[in-house]
């Protein structure tokens, strides 16, 4: 059957970067309808750490991962796996994610991220405002910890990096570190305080929130998983899995890991891959957890939640077909009972989700090839969450033919 109407705007996807372009759109009075195969918040940005890490502009090439990957890969549980049948397959992005690392590039990338955080923190904080939403929002700082003064002085070049962009941040020890996090254990010998980092009370609640204010303001959701784009001077035309057609006005393509395989029908071809990220939420009451708590030299963070506590991270260069591997996130639990003793592990919900990664760090944002109306938003690694408010702010603009507020030069699909 085919849906005679045409749609304004069609958004494929319903996480967290769907759901912000559609509150914003909606808000502009456009007619918004998101199409999603599970729902509303219900896949990767239901379970990541919760972090608006607007702090967070290192490019991943440059957190120290290019000299500690040697380490990582020799150990299949560590901070970053390559499963060894998917590492032929992998190969061309991690040359690209490896020539990322070259200083003019890192600059690049820096500057990059740095004016979309500043943008990113002043449009959630308006979209917070504005939805209701602004008590799921917690101000507690983040604490990043050190195991040894080695440690310690392999990040100070990523701290004076952050400093250059106003990001405020205090390095502590001794009483200061155990007032931060009580109970934590010895092997921390220092600390870095960043006060303006900030979390959400639950994700996959902030994001439901969000798109209930989305649909008080007119959009609309279908639950459908959508096999094929086509795409014209006057629209798009969208193919679900059951056959039937829905031709859209605009579309947008916020679809997360999956994104590039509907971008390639569009004949863009952009390097995504898929960093698969695991966790394990644990009851609330399983450790007394102050903030966000940063293990960087492990790859992975605990987070406190109104509805648990979170450990997770570690990055799983895999792919979106392999099965779960969760003695990945049974590695991080054991590690998070070493560093925080008296941790209760019992009674914890195991996750995967994939986090959408480009090699420079820096999503695609922009429009597709040719005077089509269609626009892409996706490739935000581990910040689709942090930058989702922005990336809304952004694809308003592009769909409304808005002069945008940071330069889009560095977002393009056709930069690769």
């Amino acid at each position: 059957m085919n849906s005679d109407a045409a749609i304004d705007i069609a958004i494929i996807g319903g996480g967290i970067i769907g759901i912000c372009a559609a509150a914003l759109l909606a808000e502009a009075g456009r007619d918004v309808t998101v199409f999603d195969r599970t729902g509303i918040c219900e896949e990767t940005s239901s379970g990541n750490a919760a972090a608006f890490a607007f702090s967070d502009v290192l490019p991943l090439a440059h957190k120290g991962m290019i000299r500690q990957l040697p380490k990582w890969l020799a150990d299949p549980l560590g901070p970053l796996s390559i499963p060894p049948a998917y590492l032929p397959r992998l190969l061309p992005w991690l040359i690209r994610f490896w020539r990322a690392g070259a200083p003019e590039k890192y600059e690049a990338s820096l500057t990059t991220q740095a004016g979309m955080m500043k943008l990113a923190e002043a449009e959630w904080m308006g979209l917070l405002d504005r939805s209701g939403t602004r008590s799921m929002l917690r101000e507690d700082g983040s604490l990043e910890l050190y195991e040894s003064e080695g440690e310690f002085q392999a990040g100070l070049s990523g701290w004076a990096a952050r400093e250059r962009f106003g990001i405020g941040f205090r390095h502590v020890e001794g009483k200061d570190l155990a007032t931060l996090q009580p109970g934590l254990s010895p092997r921390f010998v220092k600390g870095t305080f960043v006060p303006g980092w900030k979390t959400v009370a639950d994700p996959k609640l902030l994001g439901k929130a969000v798109w209930a204010y989305a649909q008080s303001k007119g959009a609309r959701f279908q639950m459908a998983r959508i096999d094929r784009v086509a795409a014209d001077q006057d629209g798009a035309t969208l193919t679900l899995a059951d056959g039937s057609t829905r031709r859209a006005r605009q579309l947008v393509i916020a679809a997360g890991a999956w994104s590039h395989l509907l971008a390639r029908q569009l004949g863009d071809r952009i390097p995504l891959e898929t960093e698969r990220g695991y966790n394990t939420t644990l009851p609330p009451g399983a450790f007394d957890v102050k903030r966000m708590l940063i293990f960087s030299g492990h790859g992975f963070v605990i987070t406190p939640l109104e509805t648990g506590l979170r450990v997770g991270g570690a990055v799983e260069l895999g792919g979106i077909e392999r099965p779960p591997n969760y003695a990945r996130s049974r590695t991080l639990l054991r590690k998070a009972q070493k560093f925080l003793p008296g941790l209760d592990p019992s009674g914890g919900r195991e996750w995967m989700g994939f986090r959408p990664s480009l090699p420079d760090s820096v999503p695609v944002i922009g429009k597709a090839q040719g005077s089509r109306p269609v626009v892409y938003a996706f490739g935000h690694g581990h910040l689709g969450l942090t930058q989702a408010a922005a990336t809304g702010r952004l694809i308003r603009g592009l769909v409304l033919g808005q002069t945008p507020p940071v330069d889009l030069a560095p977002f393009s699909p056709q930069r690769f």
